[in-house]
């Protein structure tokens, strides 16, 4: 039988989910669904007698933060945070409804239920546990429930850290996703590895603009602005930065290396990658800067040969990679064509050996006594990116327990997005040591 912080779990998880929390990244479309969202989690905090600050920069986009004292005044904070705004859905492409929370053969479903209202839930059940049994964390534990992380947290970590650092006075760690589930280790897949991201990649954005001379269409041009850009995008794409080995890809590397008798050897790298099955794709993009173009316009009218025409691209840096990404976008792009940079978050890094990656293995083997917690380098980005800016070493790990065929990060932003219910109970106990010992 479940113990009630397991059920408890499932349940606020549930409720997370049918609060339609969708964010649009547009103001006209975003609705109160995040503030909504945080006013529950206050109520479910404040019942148990957990004091809050509710913050709501703009209408509808709140976030809630609180604070456990723990029982070491000398231990640095931990920050645990969980984003409230999911992505859109296209109904039509569920087969359950998105924000029903239905259980279905032991799967949970709902747009959430991995990005990232299950640990939302999750840590909302422990804290609440925490106080019905009088438990003190060893560390003070900052919660922050958050908005806006779905279009860059402008409105909910960025807001927060450039408008109220003091809530995270004395905060030296952080967790939250992207990490802590499962993925086969072996070839068997009887021994598992539990996924802690100690970094994330950097997120970028650019455009590349090819200049050439207007005309009409039925007049063909050798300076066409839309042909240029077109060749610049294709080179562009077909574009492979170099394999930058990381601590945190050497680790990784370490540990299937010695679990498979795979060497991640220069010539035979990406066939070693590619055998490690649906991880490899999640790995693959860690390995290595990538710029992907994902916009490409010109001119408004058909039968008009622009003068201009633009790319825009999606940038994902390696730590310490930035000028080499530029360098080598500019070299793919050539001589003839403007870049302009926008937005630049650069990555982020944290110990691969920190005391936290011990407290996190060692929750792990009290229910997985062969599962074993490897780091790795996050290809996305979290609100980690944020909080990095007030010296706060970002984690992710939210640990599920799956089976070795079902990959948890291919949930993400997905038609029937789903998470087995057994993984939530067992996400729920491995928190709550975590929390605790931590």
């Amino acid at each position: 039988m479940p113990s009630l912080l397991e059920t408890e779990a499932v349940e606020l998880i549930r409720e997370l989910i049918r609060i339609d929390s969708v964010n649009t990244g547009e103001s006209a479309t975003i609705g109160d669904g995040e503030t909504r969202a945080a006013r529950f989690v206050q109520e479910r905090l404040e019942e148990v007698g957990i004091a809050t600050t509710l913050v709501e920069p703009v209408p509808g986009r709140g976030s809630v933060v609180a604070r456990l004292k723990g029982s070491d005044p000398d231990a640095g904070a931990l920050l645990v945070h969980a984003h409230l705004d999911v992505v859109p859905v296209v109904e039509s492409d569920w087969t359950k409804p998105p924000f029903g929370a239905e259980i279905h053969d032991g799967f949970l479903y709902g747009r959430g239920a991995v990005d990232m209202k299950d640990y939302a839930g999750t840590v909302l059940a422990v804290v609440r546990h925490f106080v019905r049994e009088g438990i003190a964390p060893r560390r003070d534990i900052v919660l922050a429930f958050l908005a806006d992380e779905e279009a860059g947290g402008v409105w909910g970590a960025g807001w927060l850290v450039e408008n109220r650092p003091d809530l995270f006075e004395g905060v030296t760690e952080a967790l939250s996703e992207v990490g802590g589930f499962s993925v086969p280790l072996d070839v068997s897949g009887e021994r598992r590895a539990y996924l802690a991201a100690t970094g994330e990649k950097g997120v970028a954005w650019a455009t590349v603009t090819a200049h050439g001379h207007a005309a009409h269409g039925s007049r063909p041009t050798d300076d066409n602005a839309v042909v240029r850009i077109a060749r610049a995008v294709e080179r562009l794409g077909g574009h492979r930065f170099p394999v930058v080995r990381t601590p945190a890809l050497d680790g990784f590397l370490s540990a299937f290396g010695d679990a498979r008798g795979l060497a991640f050897a220069e010539e035979s790298f990406d066939d070693d990658l590619a055998g490690l099955g649906f991880v490899s794709t999640l790995i693959g993009a860690s390995t290595r800067n990538t710029a992907t173009p994902t916009v490409i316009g010109g001119g408004g009218k058909t039968n008009i040969i622009p003068a201009k025409a633009f790319a825009r691209v999606d940038i994902r840096i390696l730590p310490g990679e930035d000028e080499a990404l530029k360098q080598g976008l500019r070299e793919a792009v050539g001589p003839d064509v403007e870049v302009k940079w926008g937005r630049w978050w650069p990555a982020t890094v944290a110990p691969v050996d920190a005391p936290l990656i011990e407290v996190l293995q060692r929750a792990i083997t009290v229910d997985d006594p062969d599962g074993t917690v490897v780091p790795y380098l996050l290809p996305a980005s979290t609100d980690n990116k944020h909080f990095a800016r007030l010296g706060i070493h970002g984690y992710g790990f939210v640990p599920l327990r799956v089976p070795a065929d079902f990959d948890v990060f291919a949930q993400f932003h997905a038609a029937d997005e789903r998470v087995p219910v057994d993984a939530l109970h067992f996400s729920a106990r491995v928190t709550e040591r975590i929390l605790r010992e931590a």
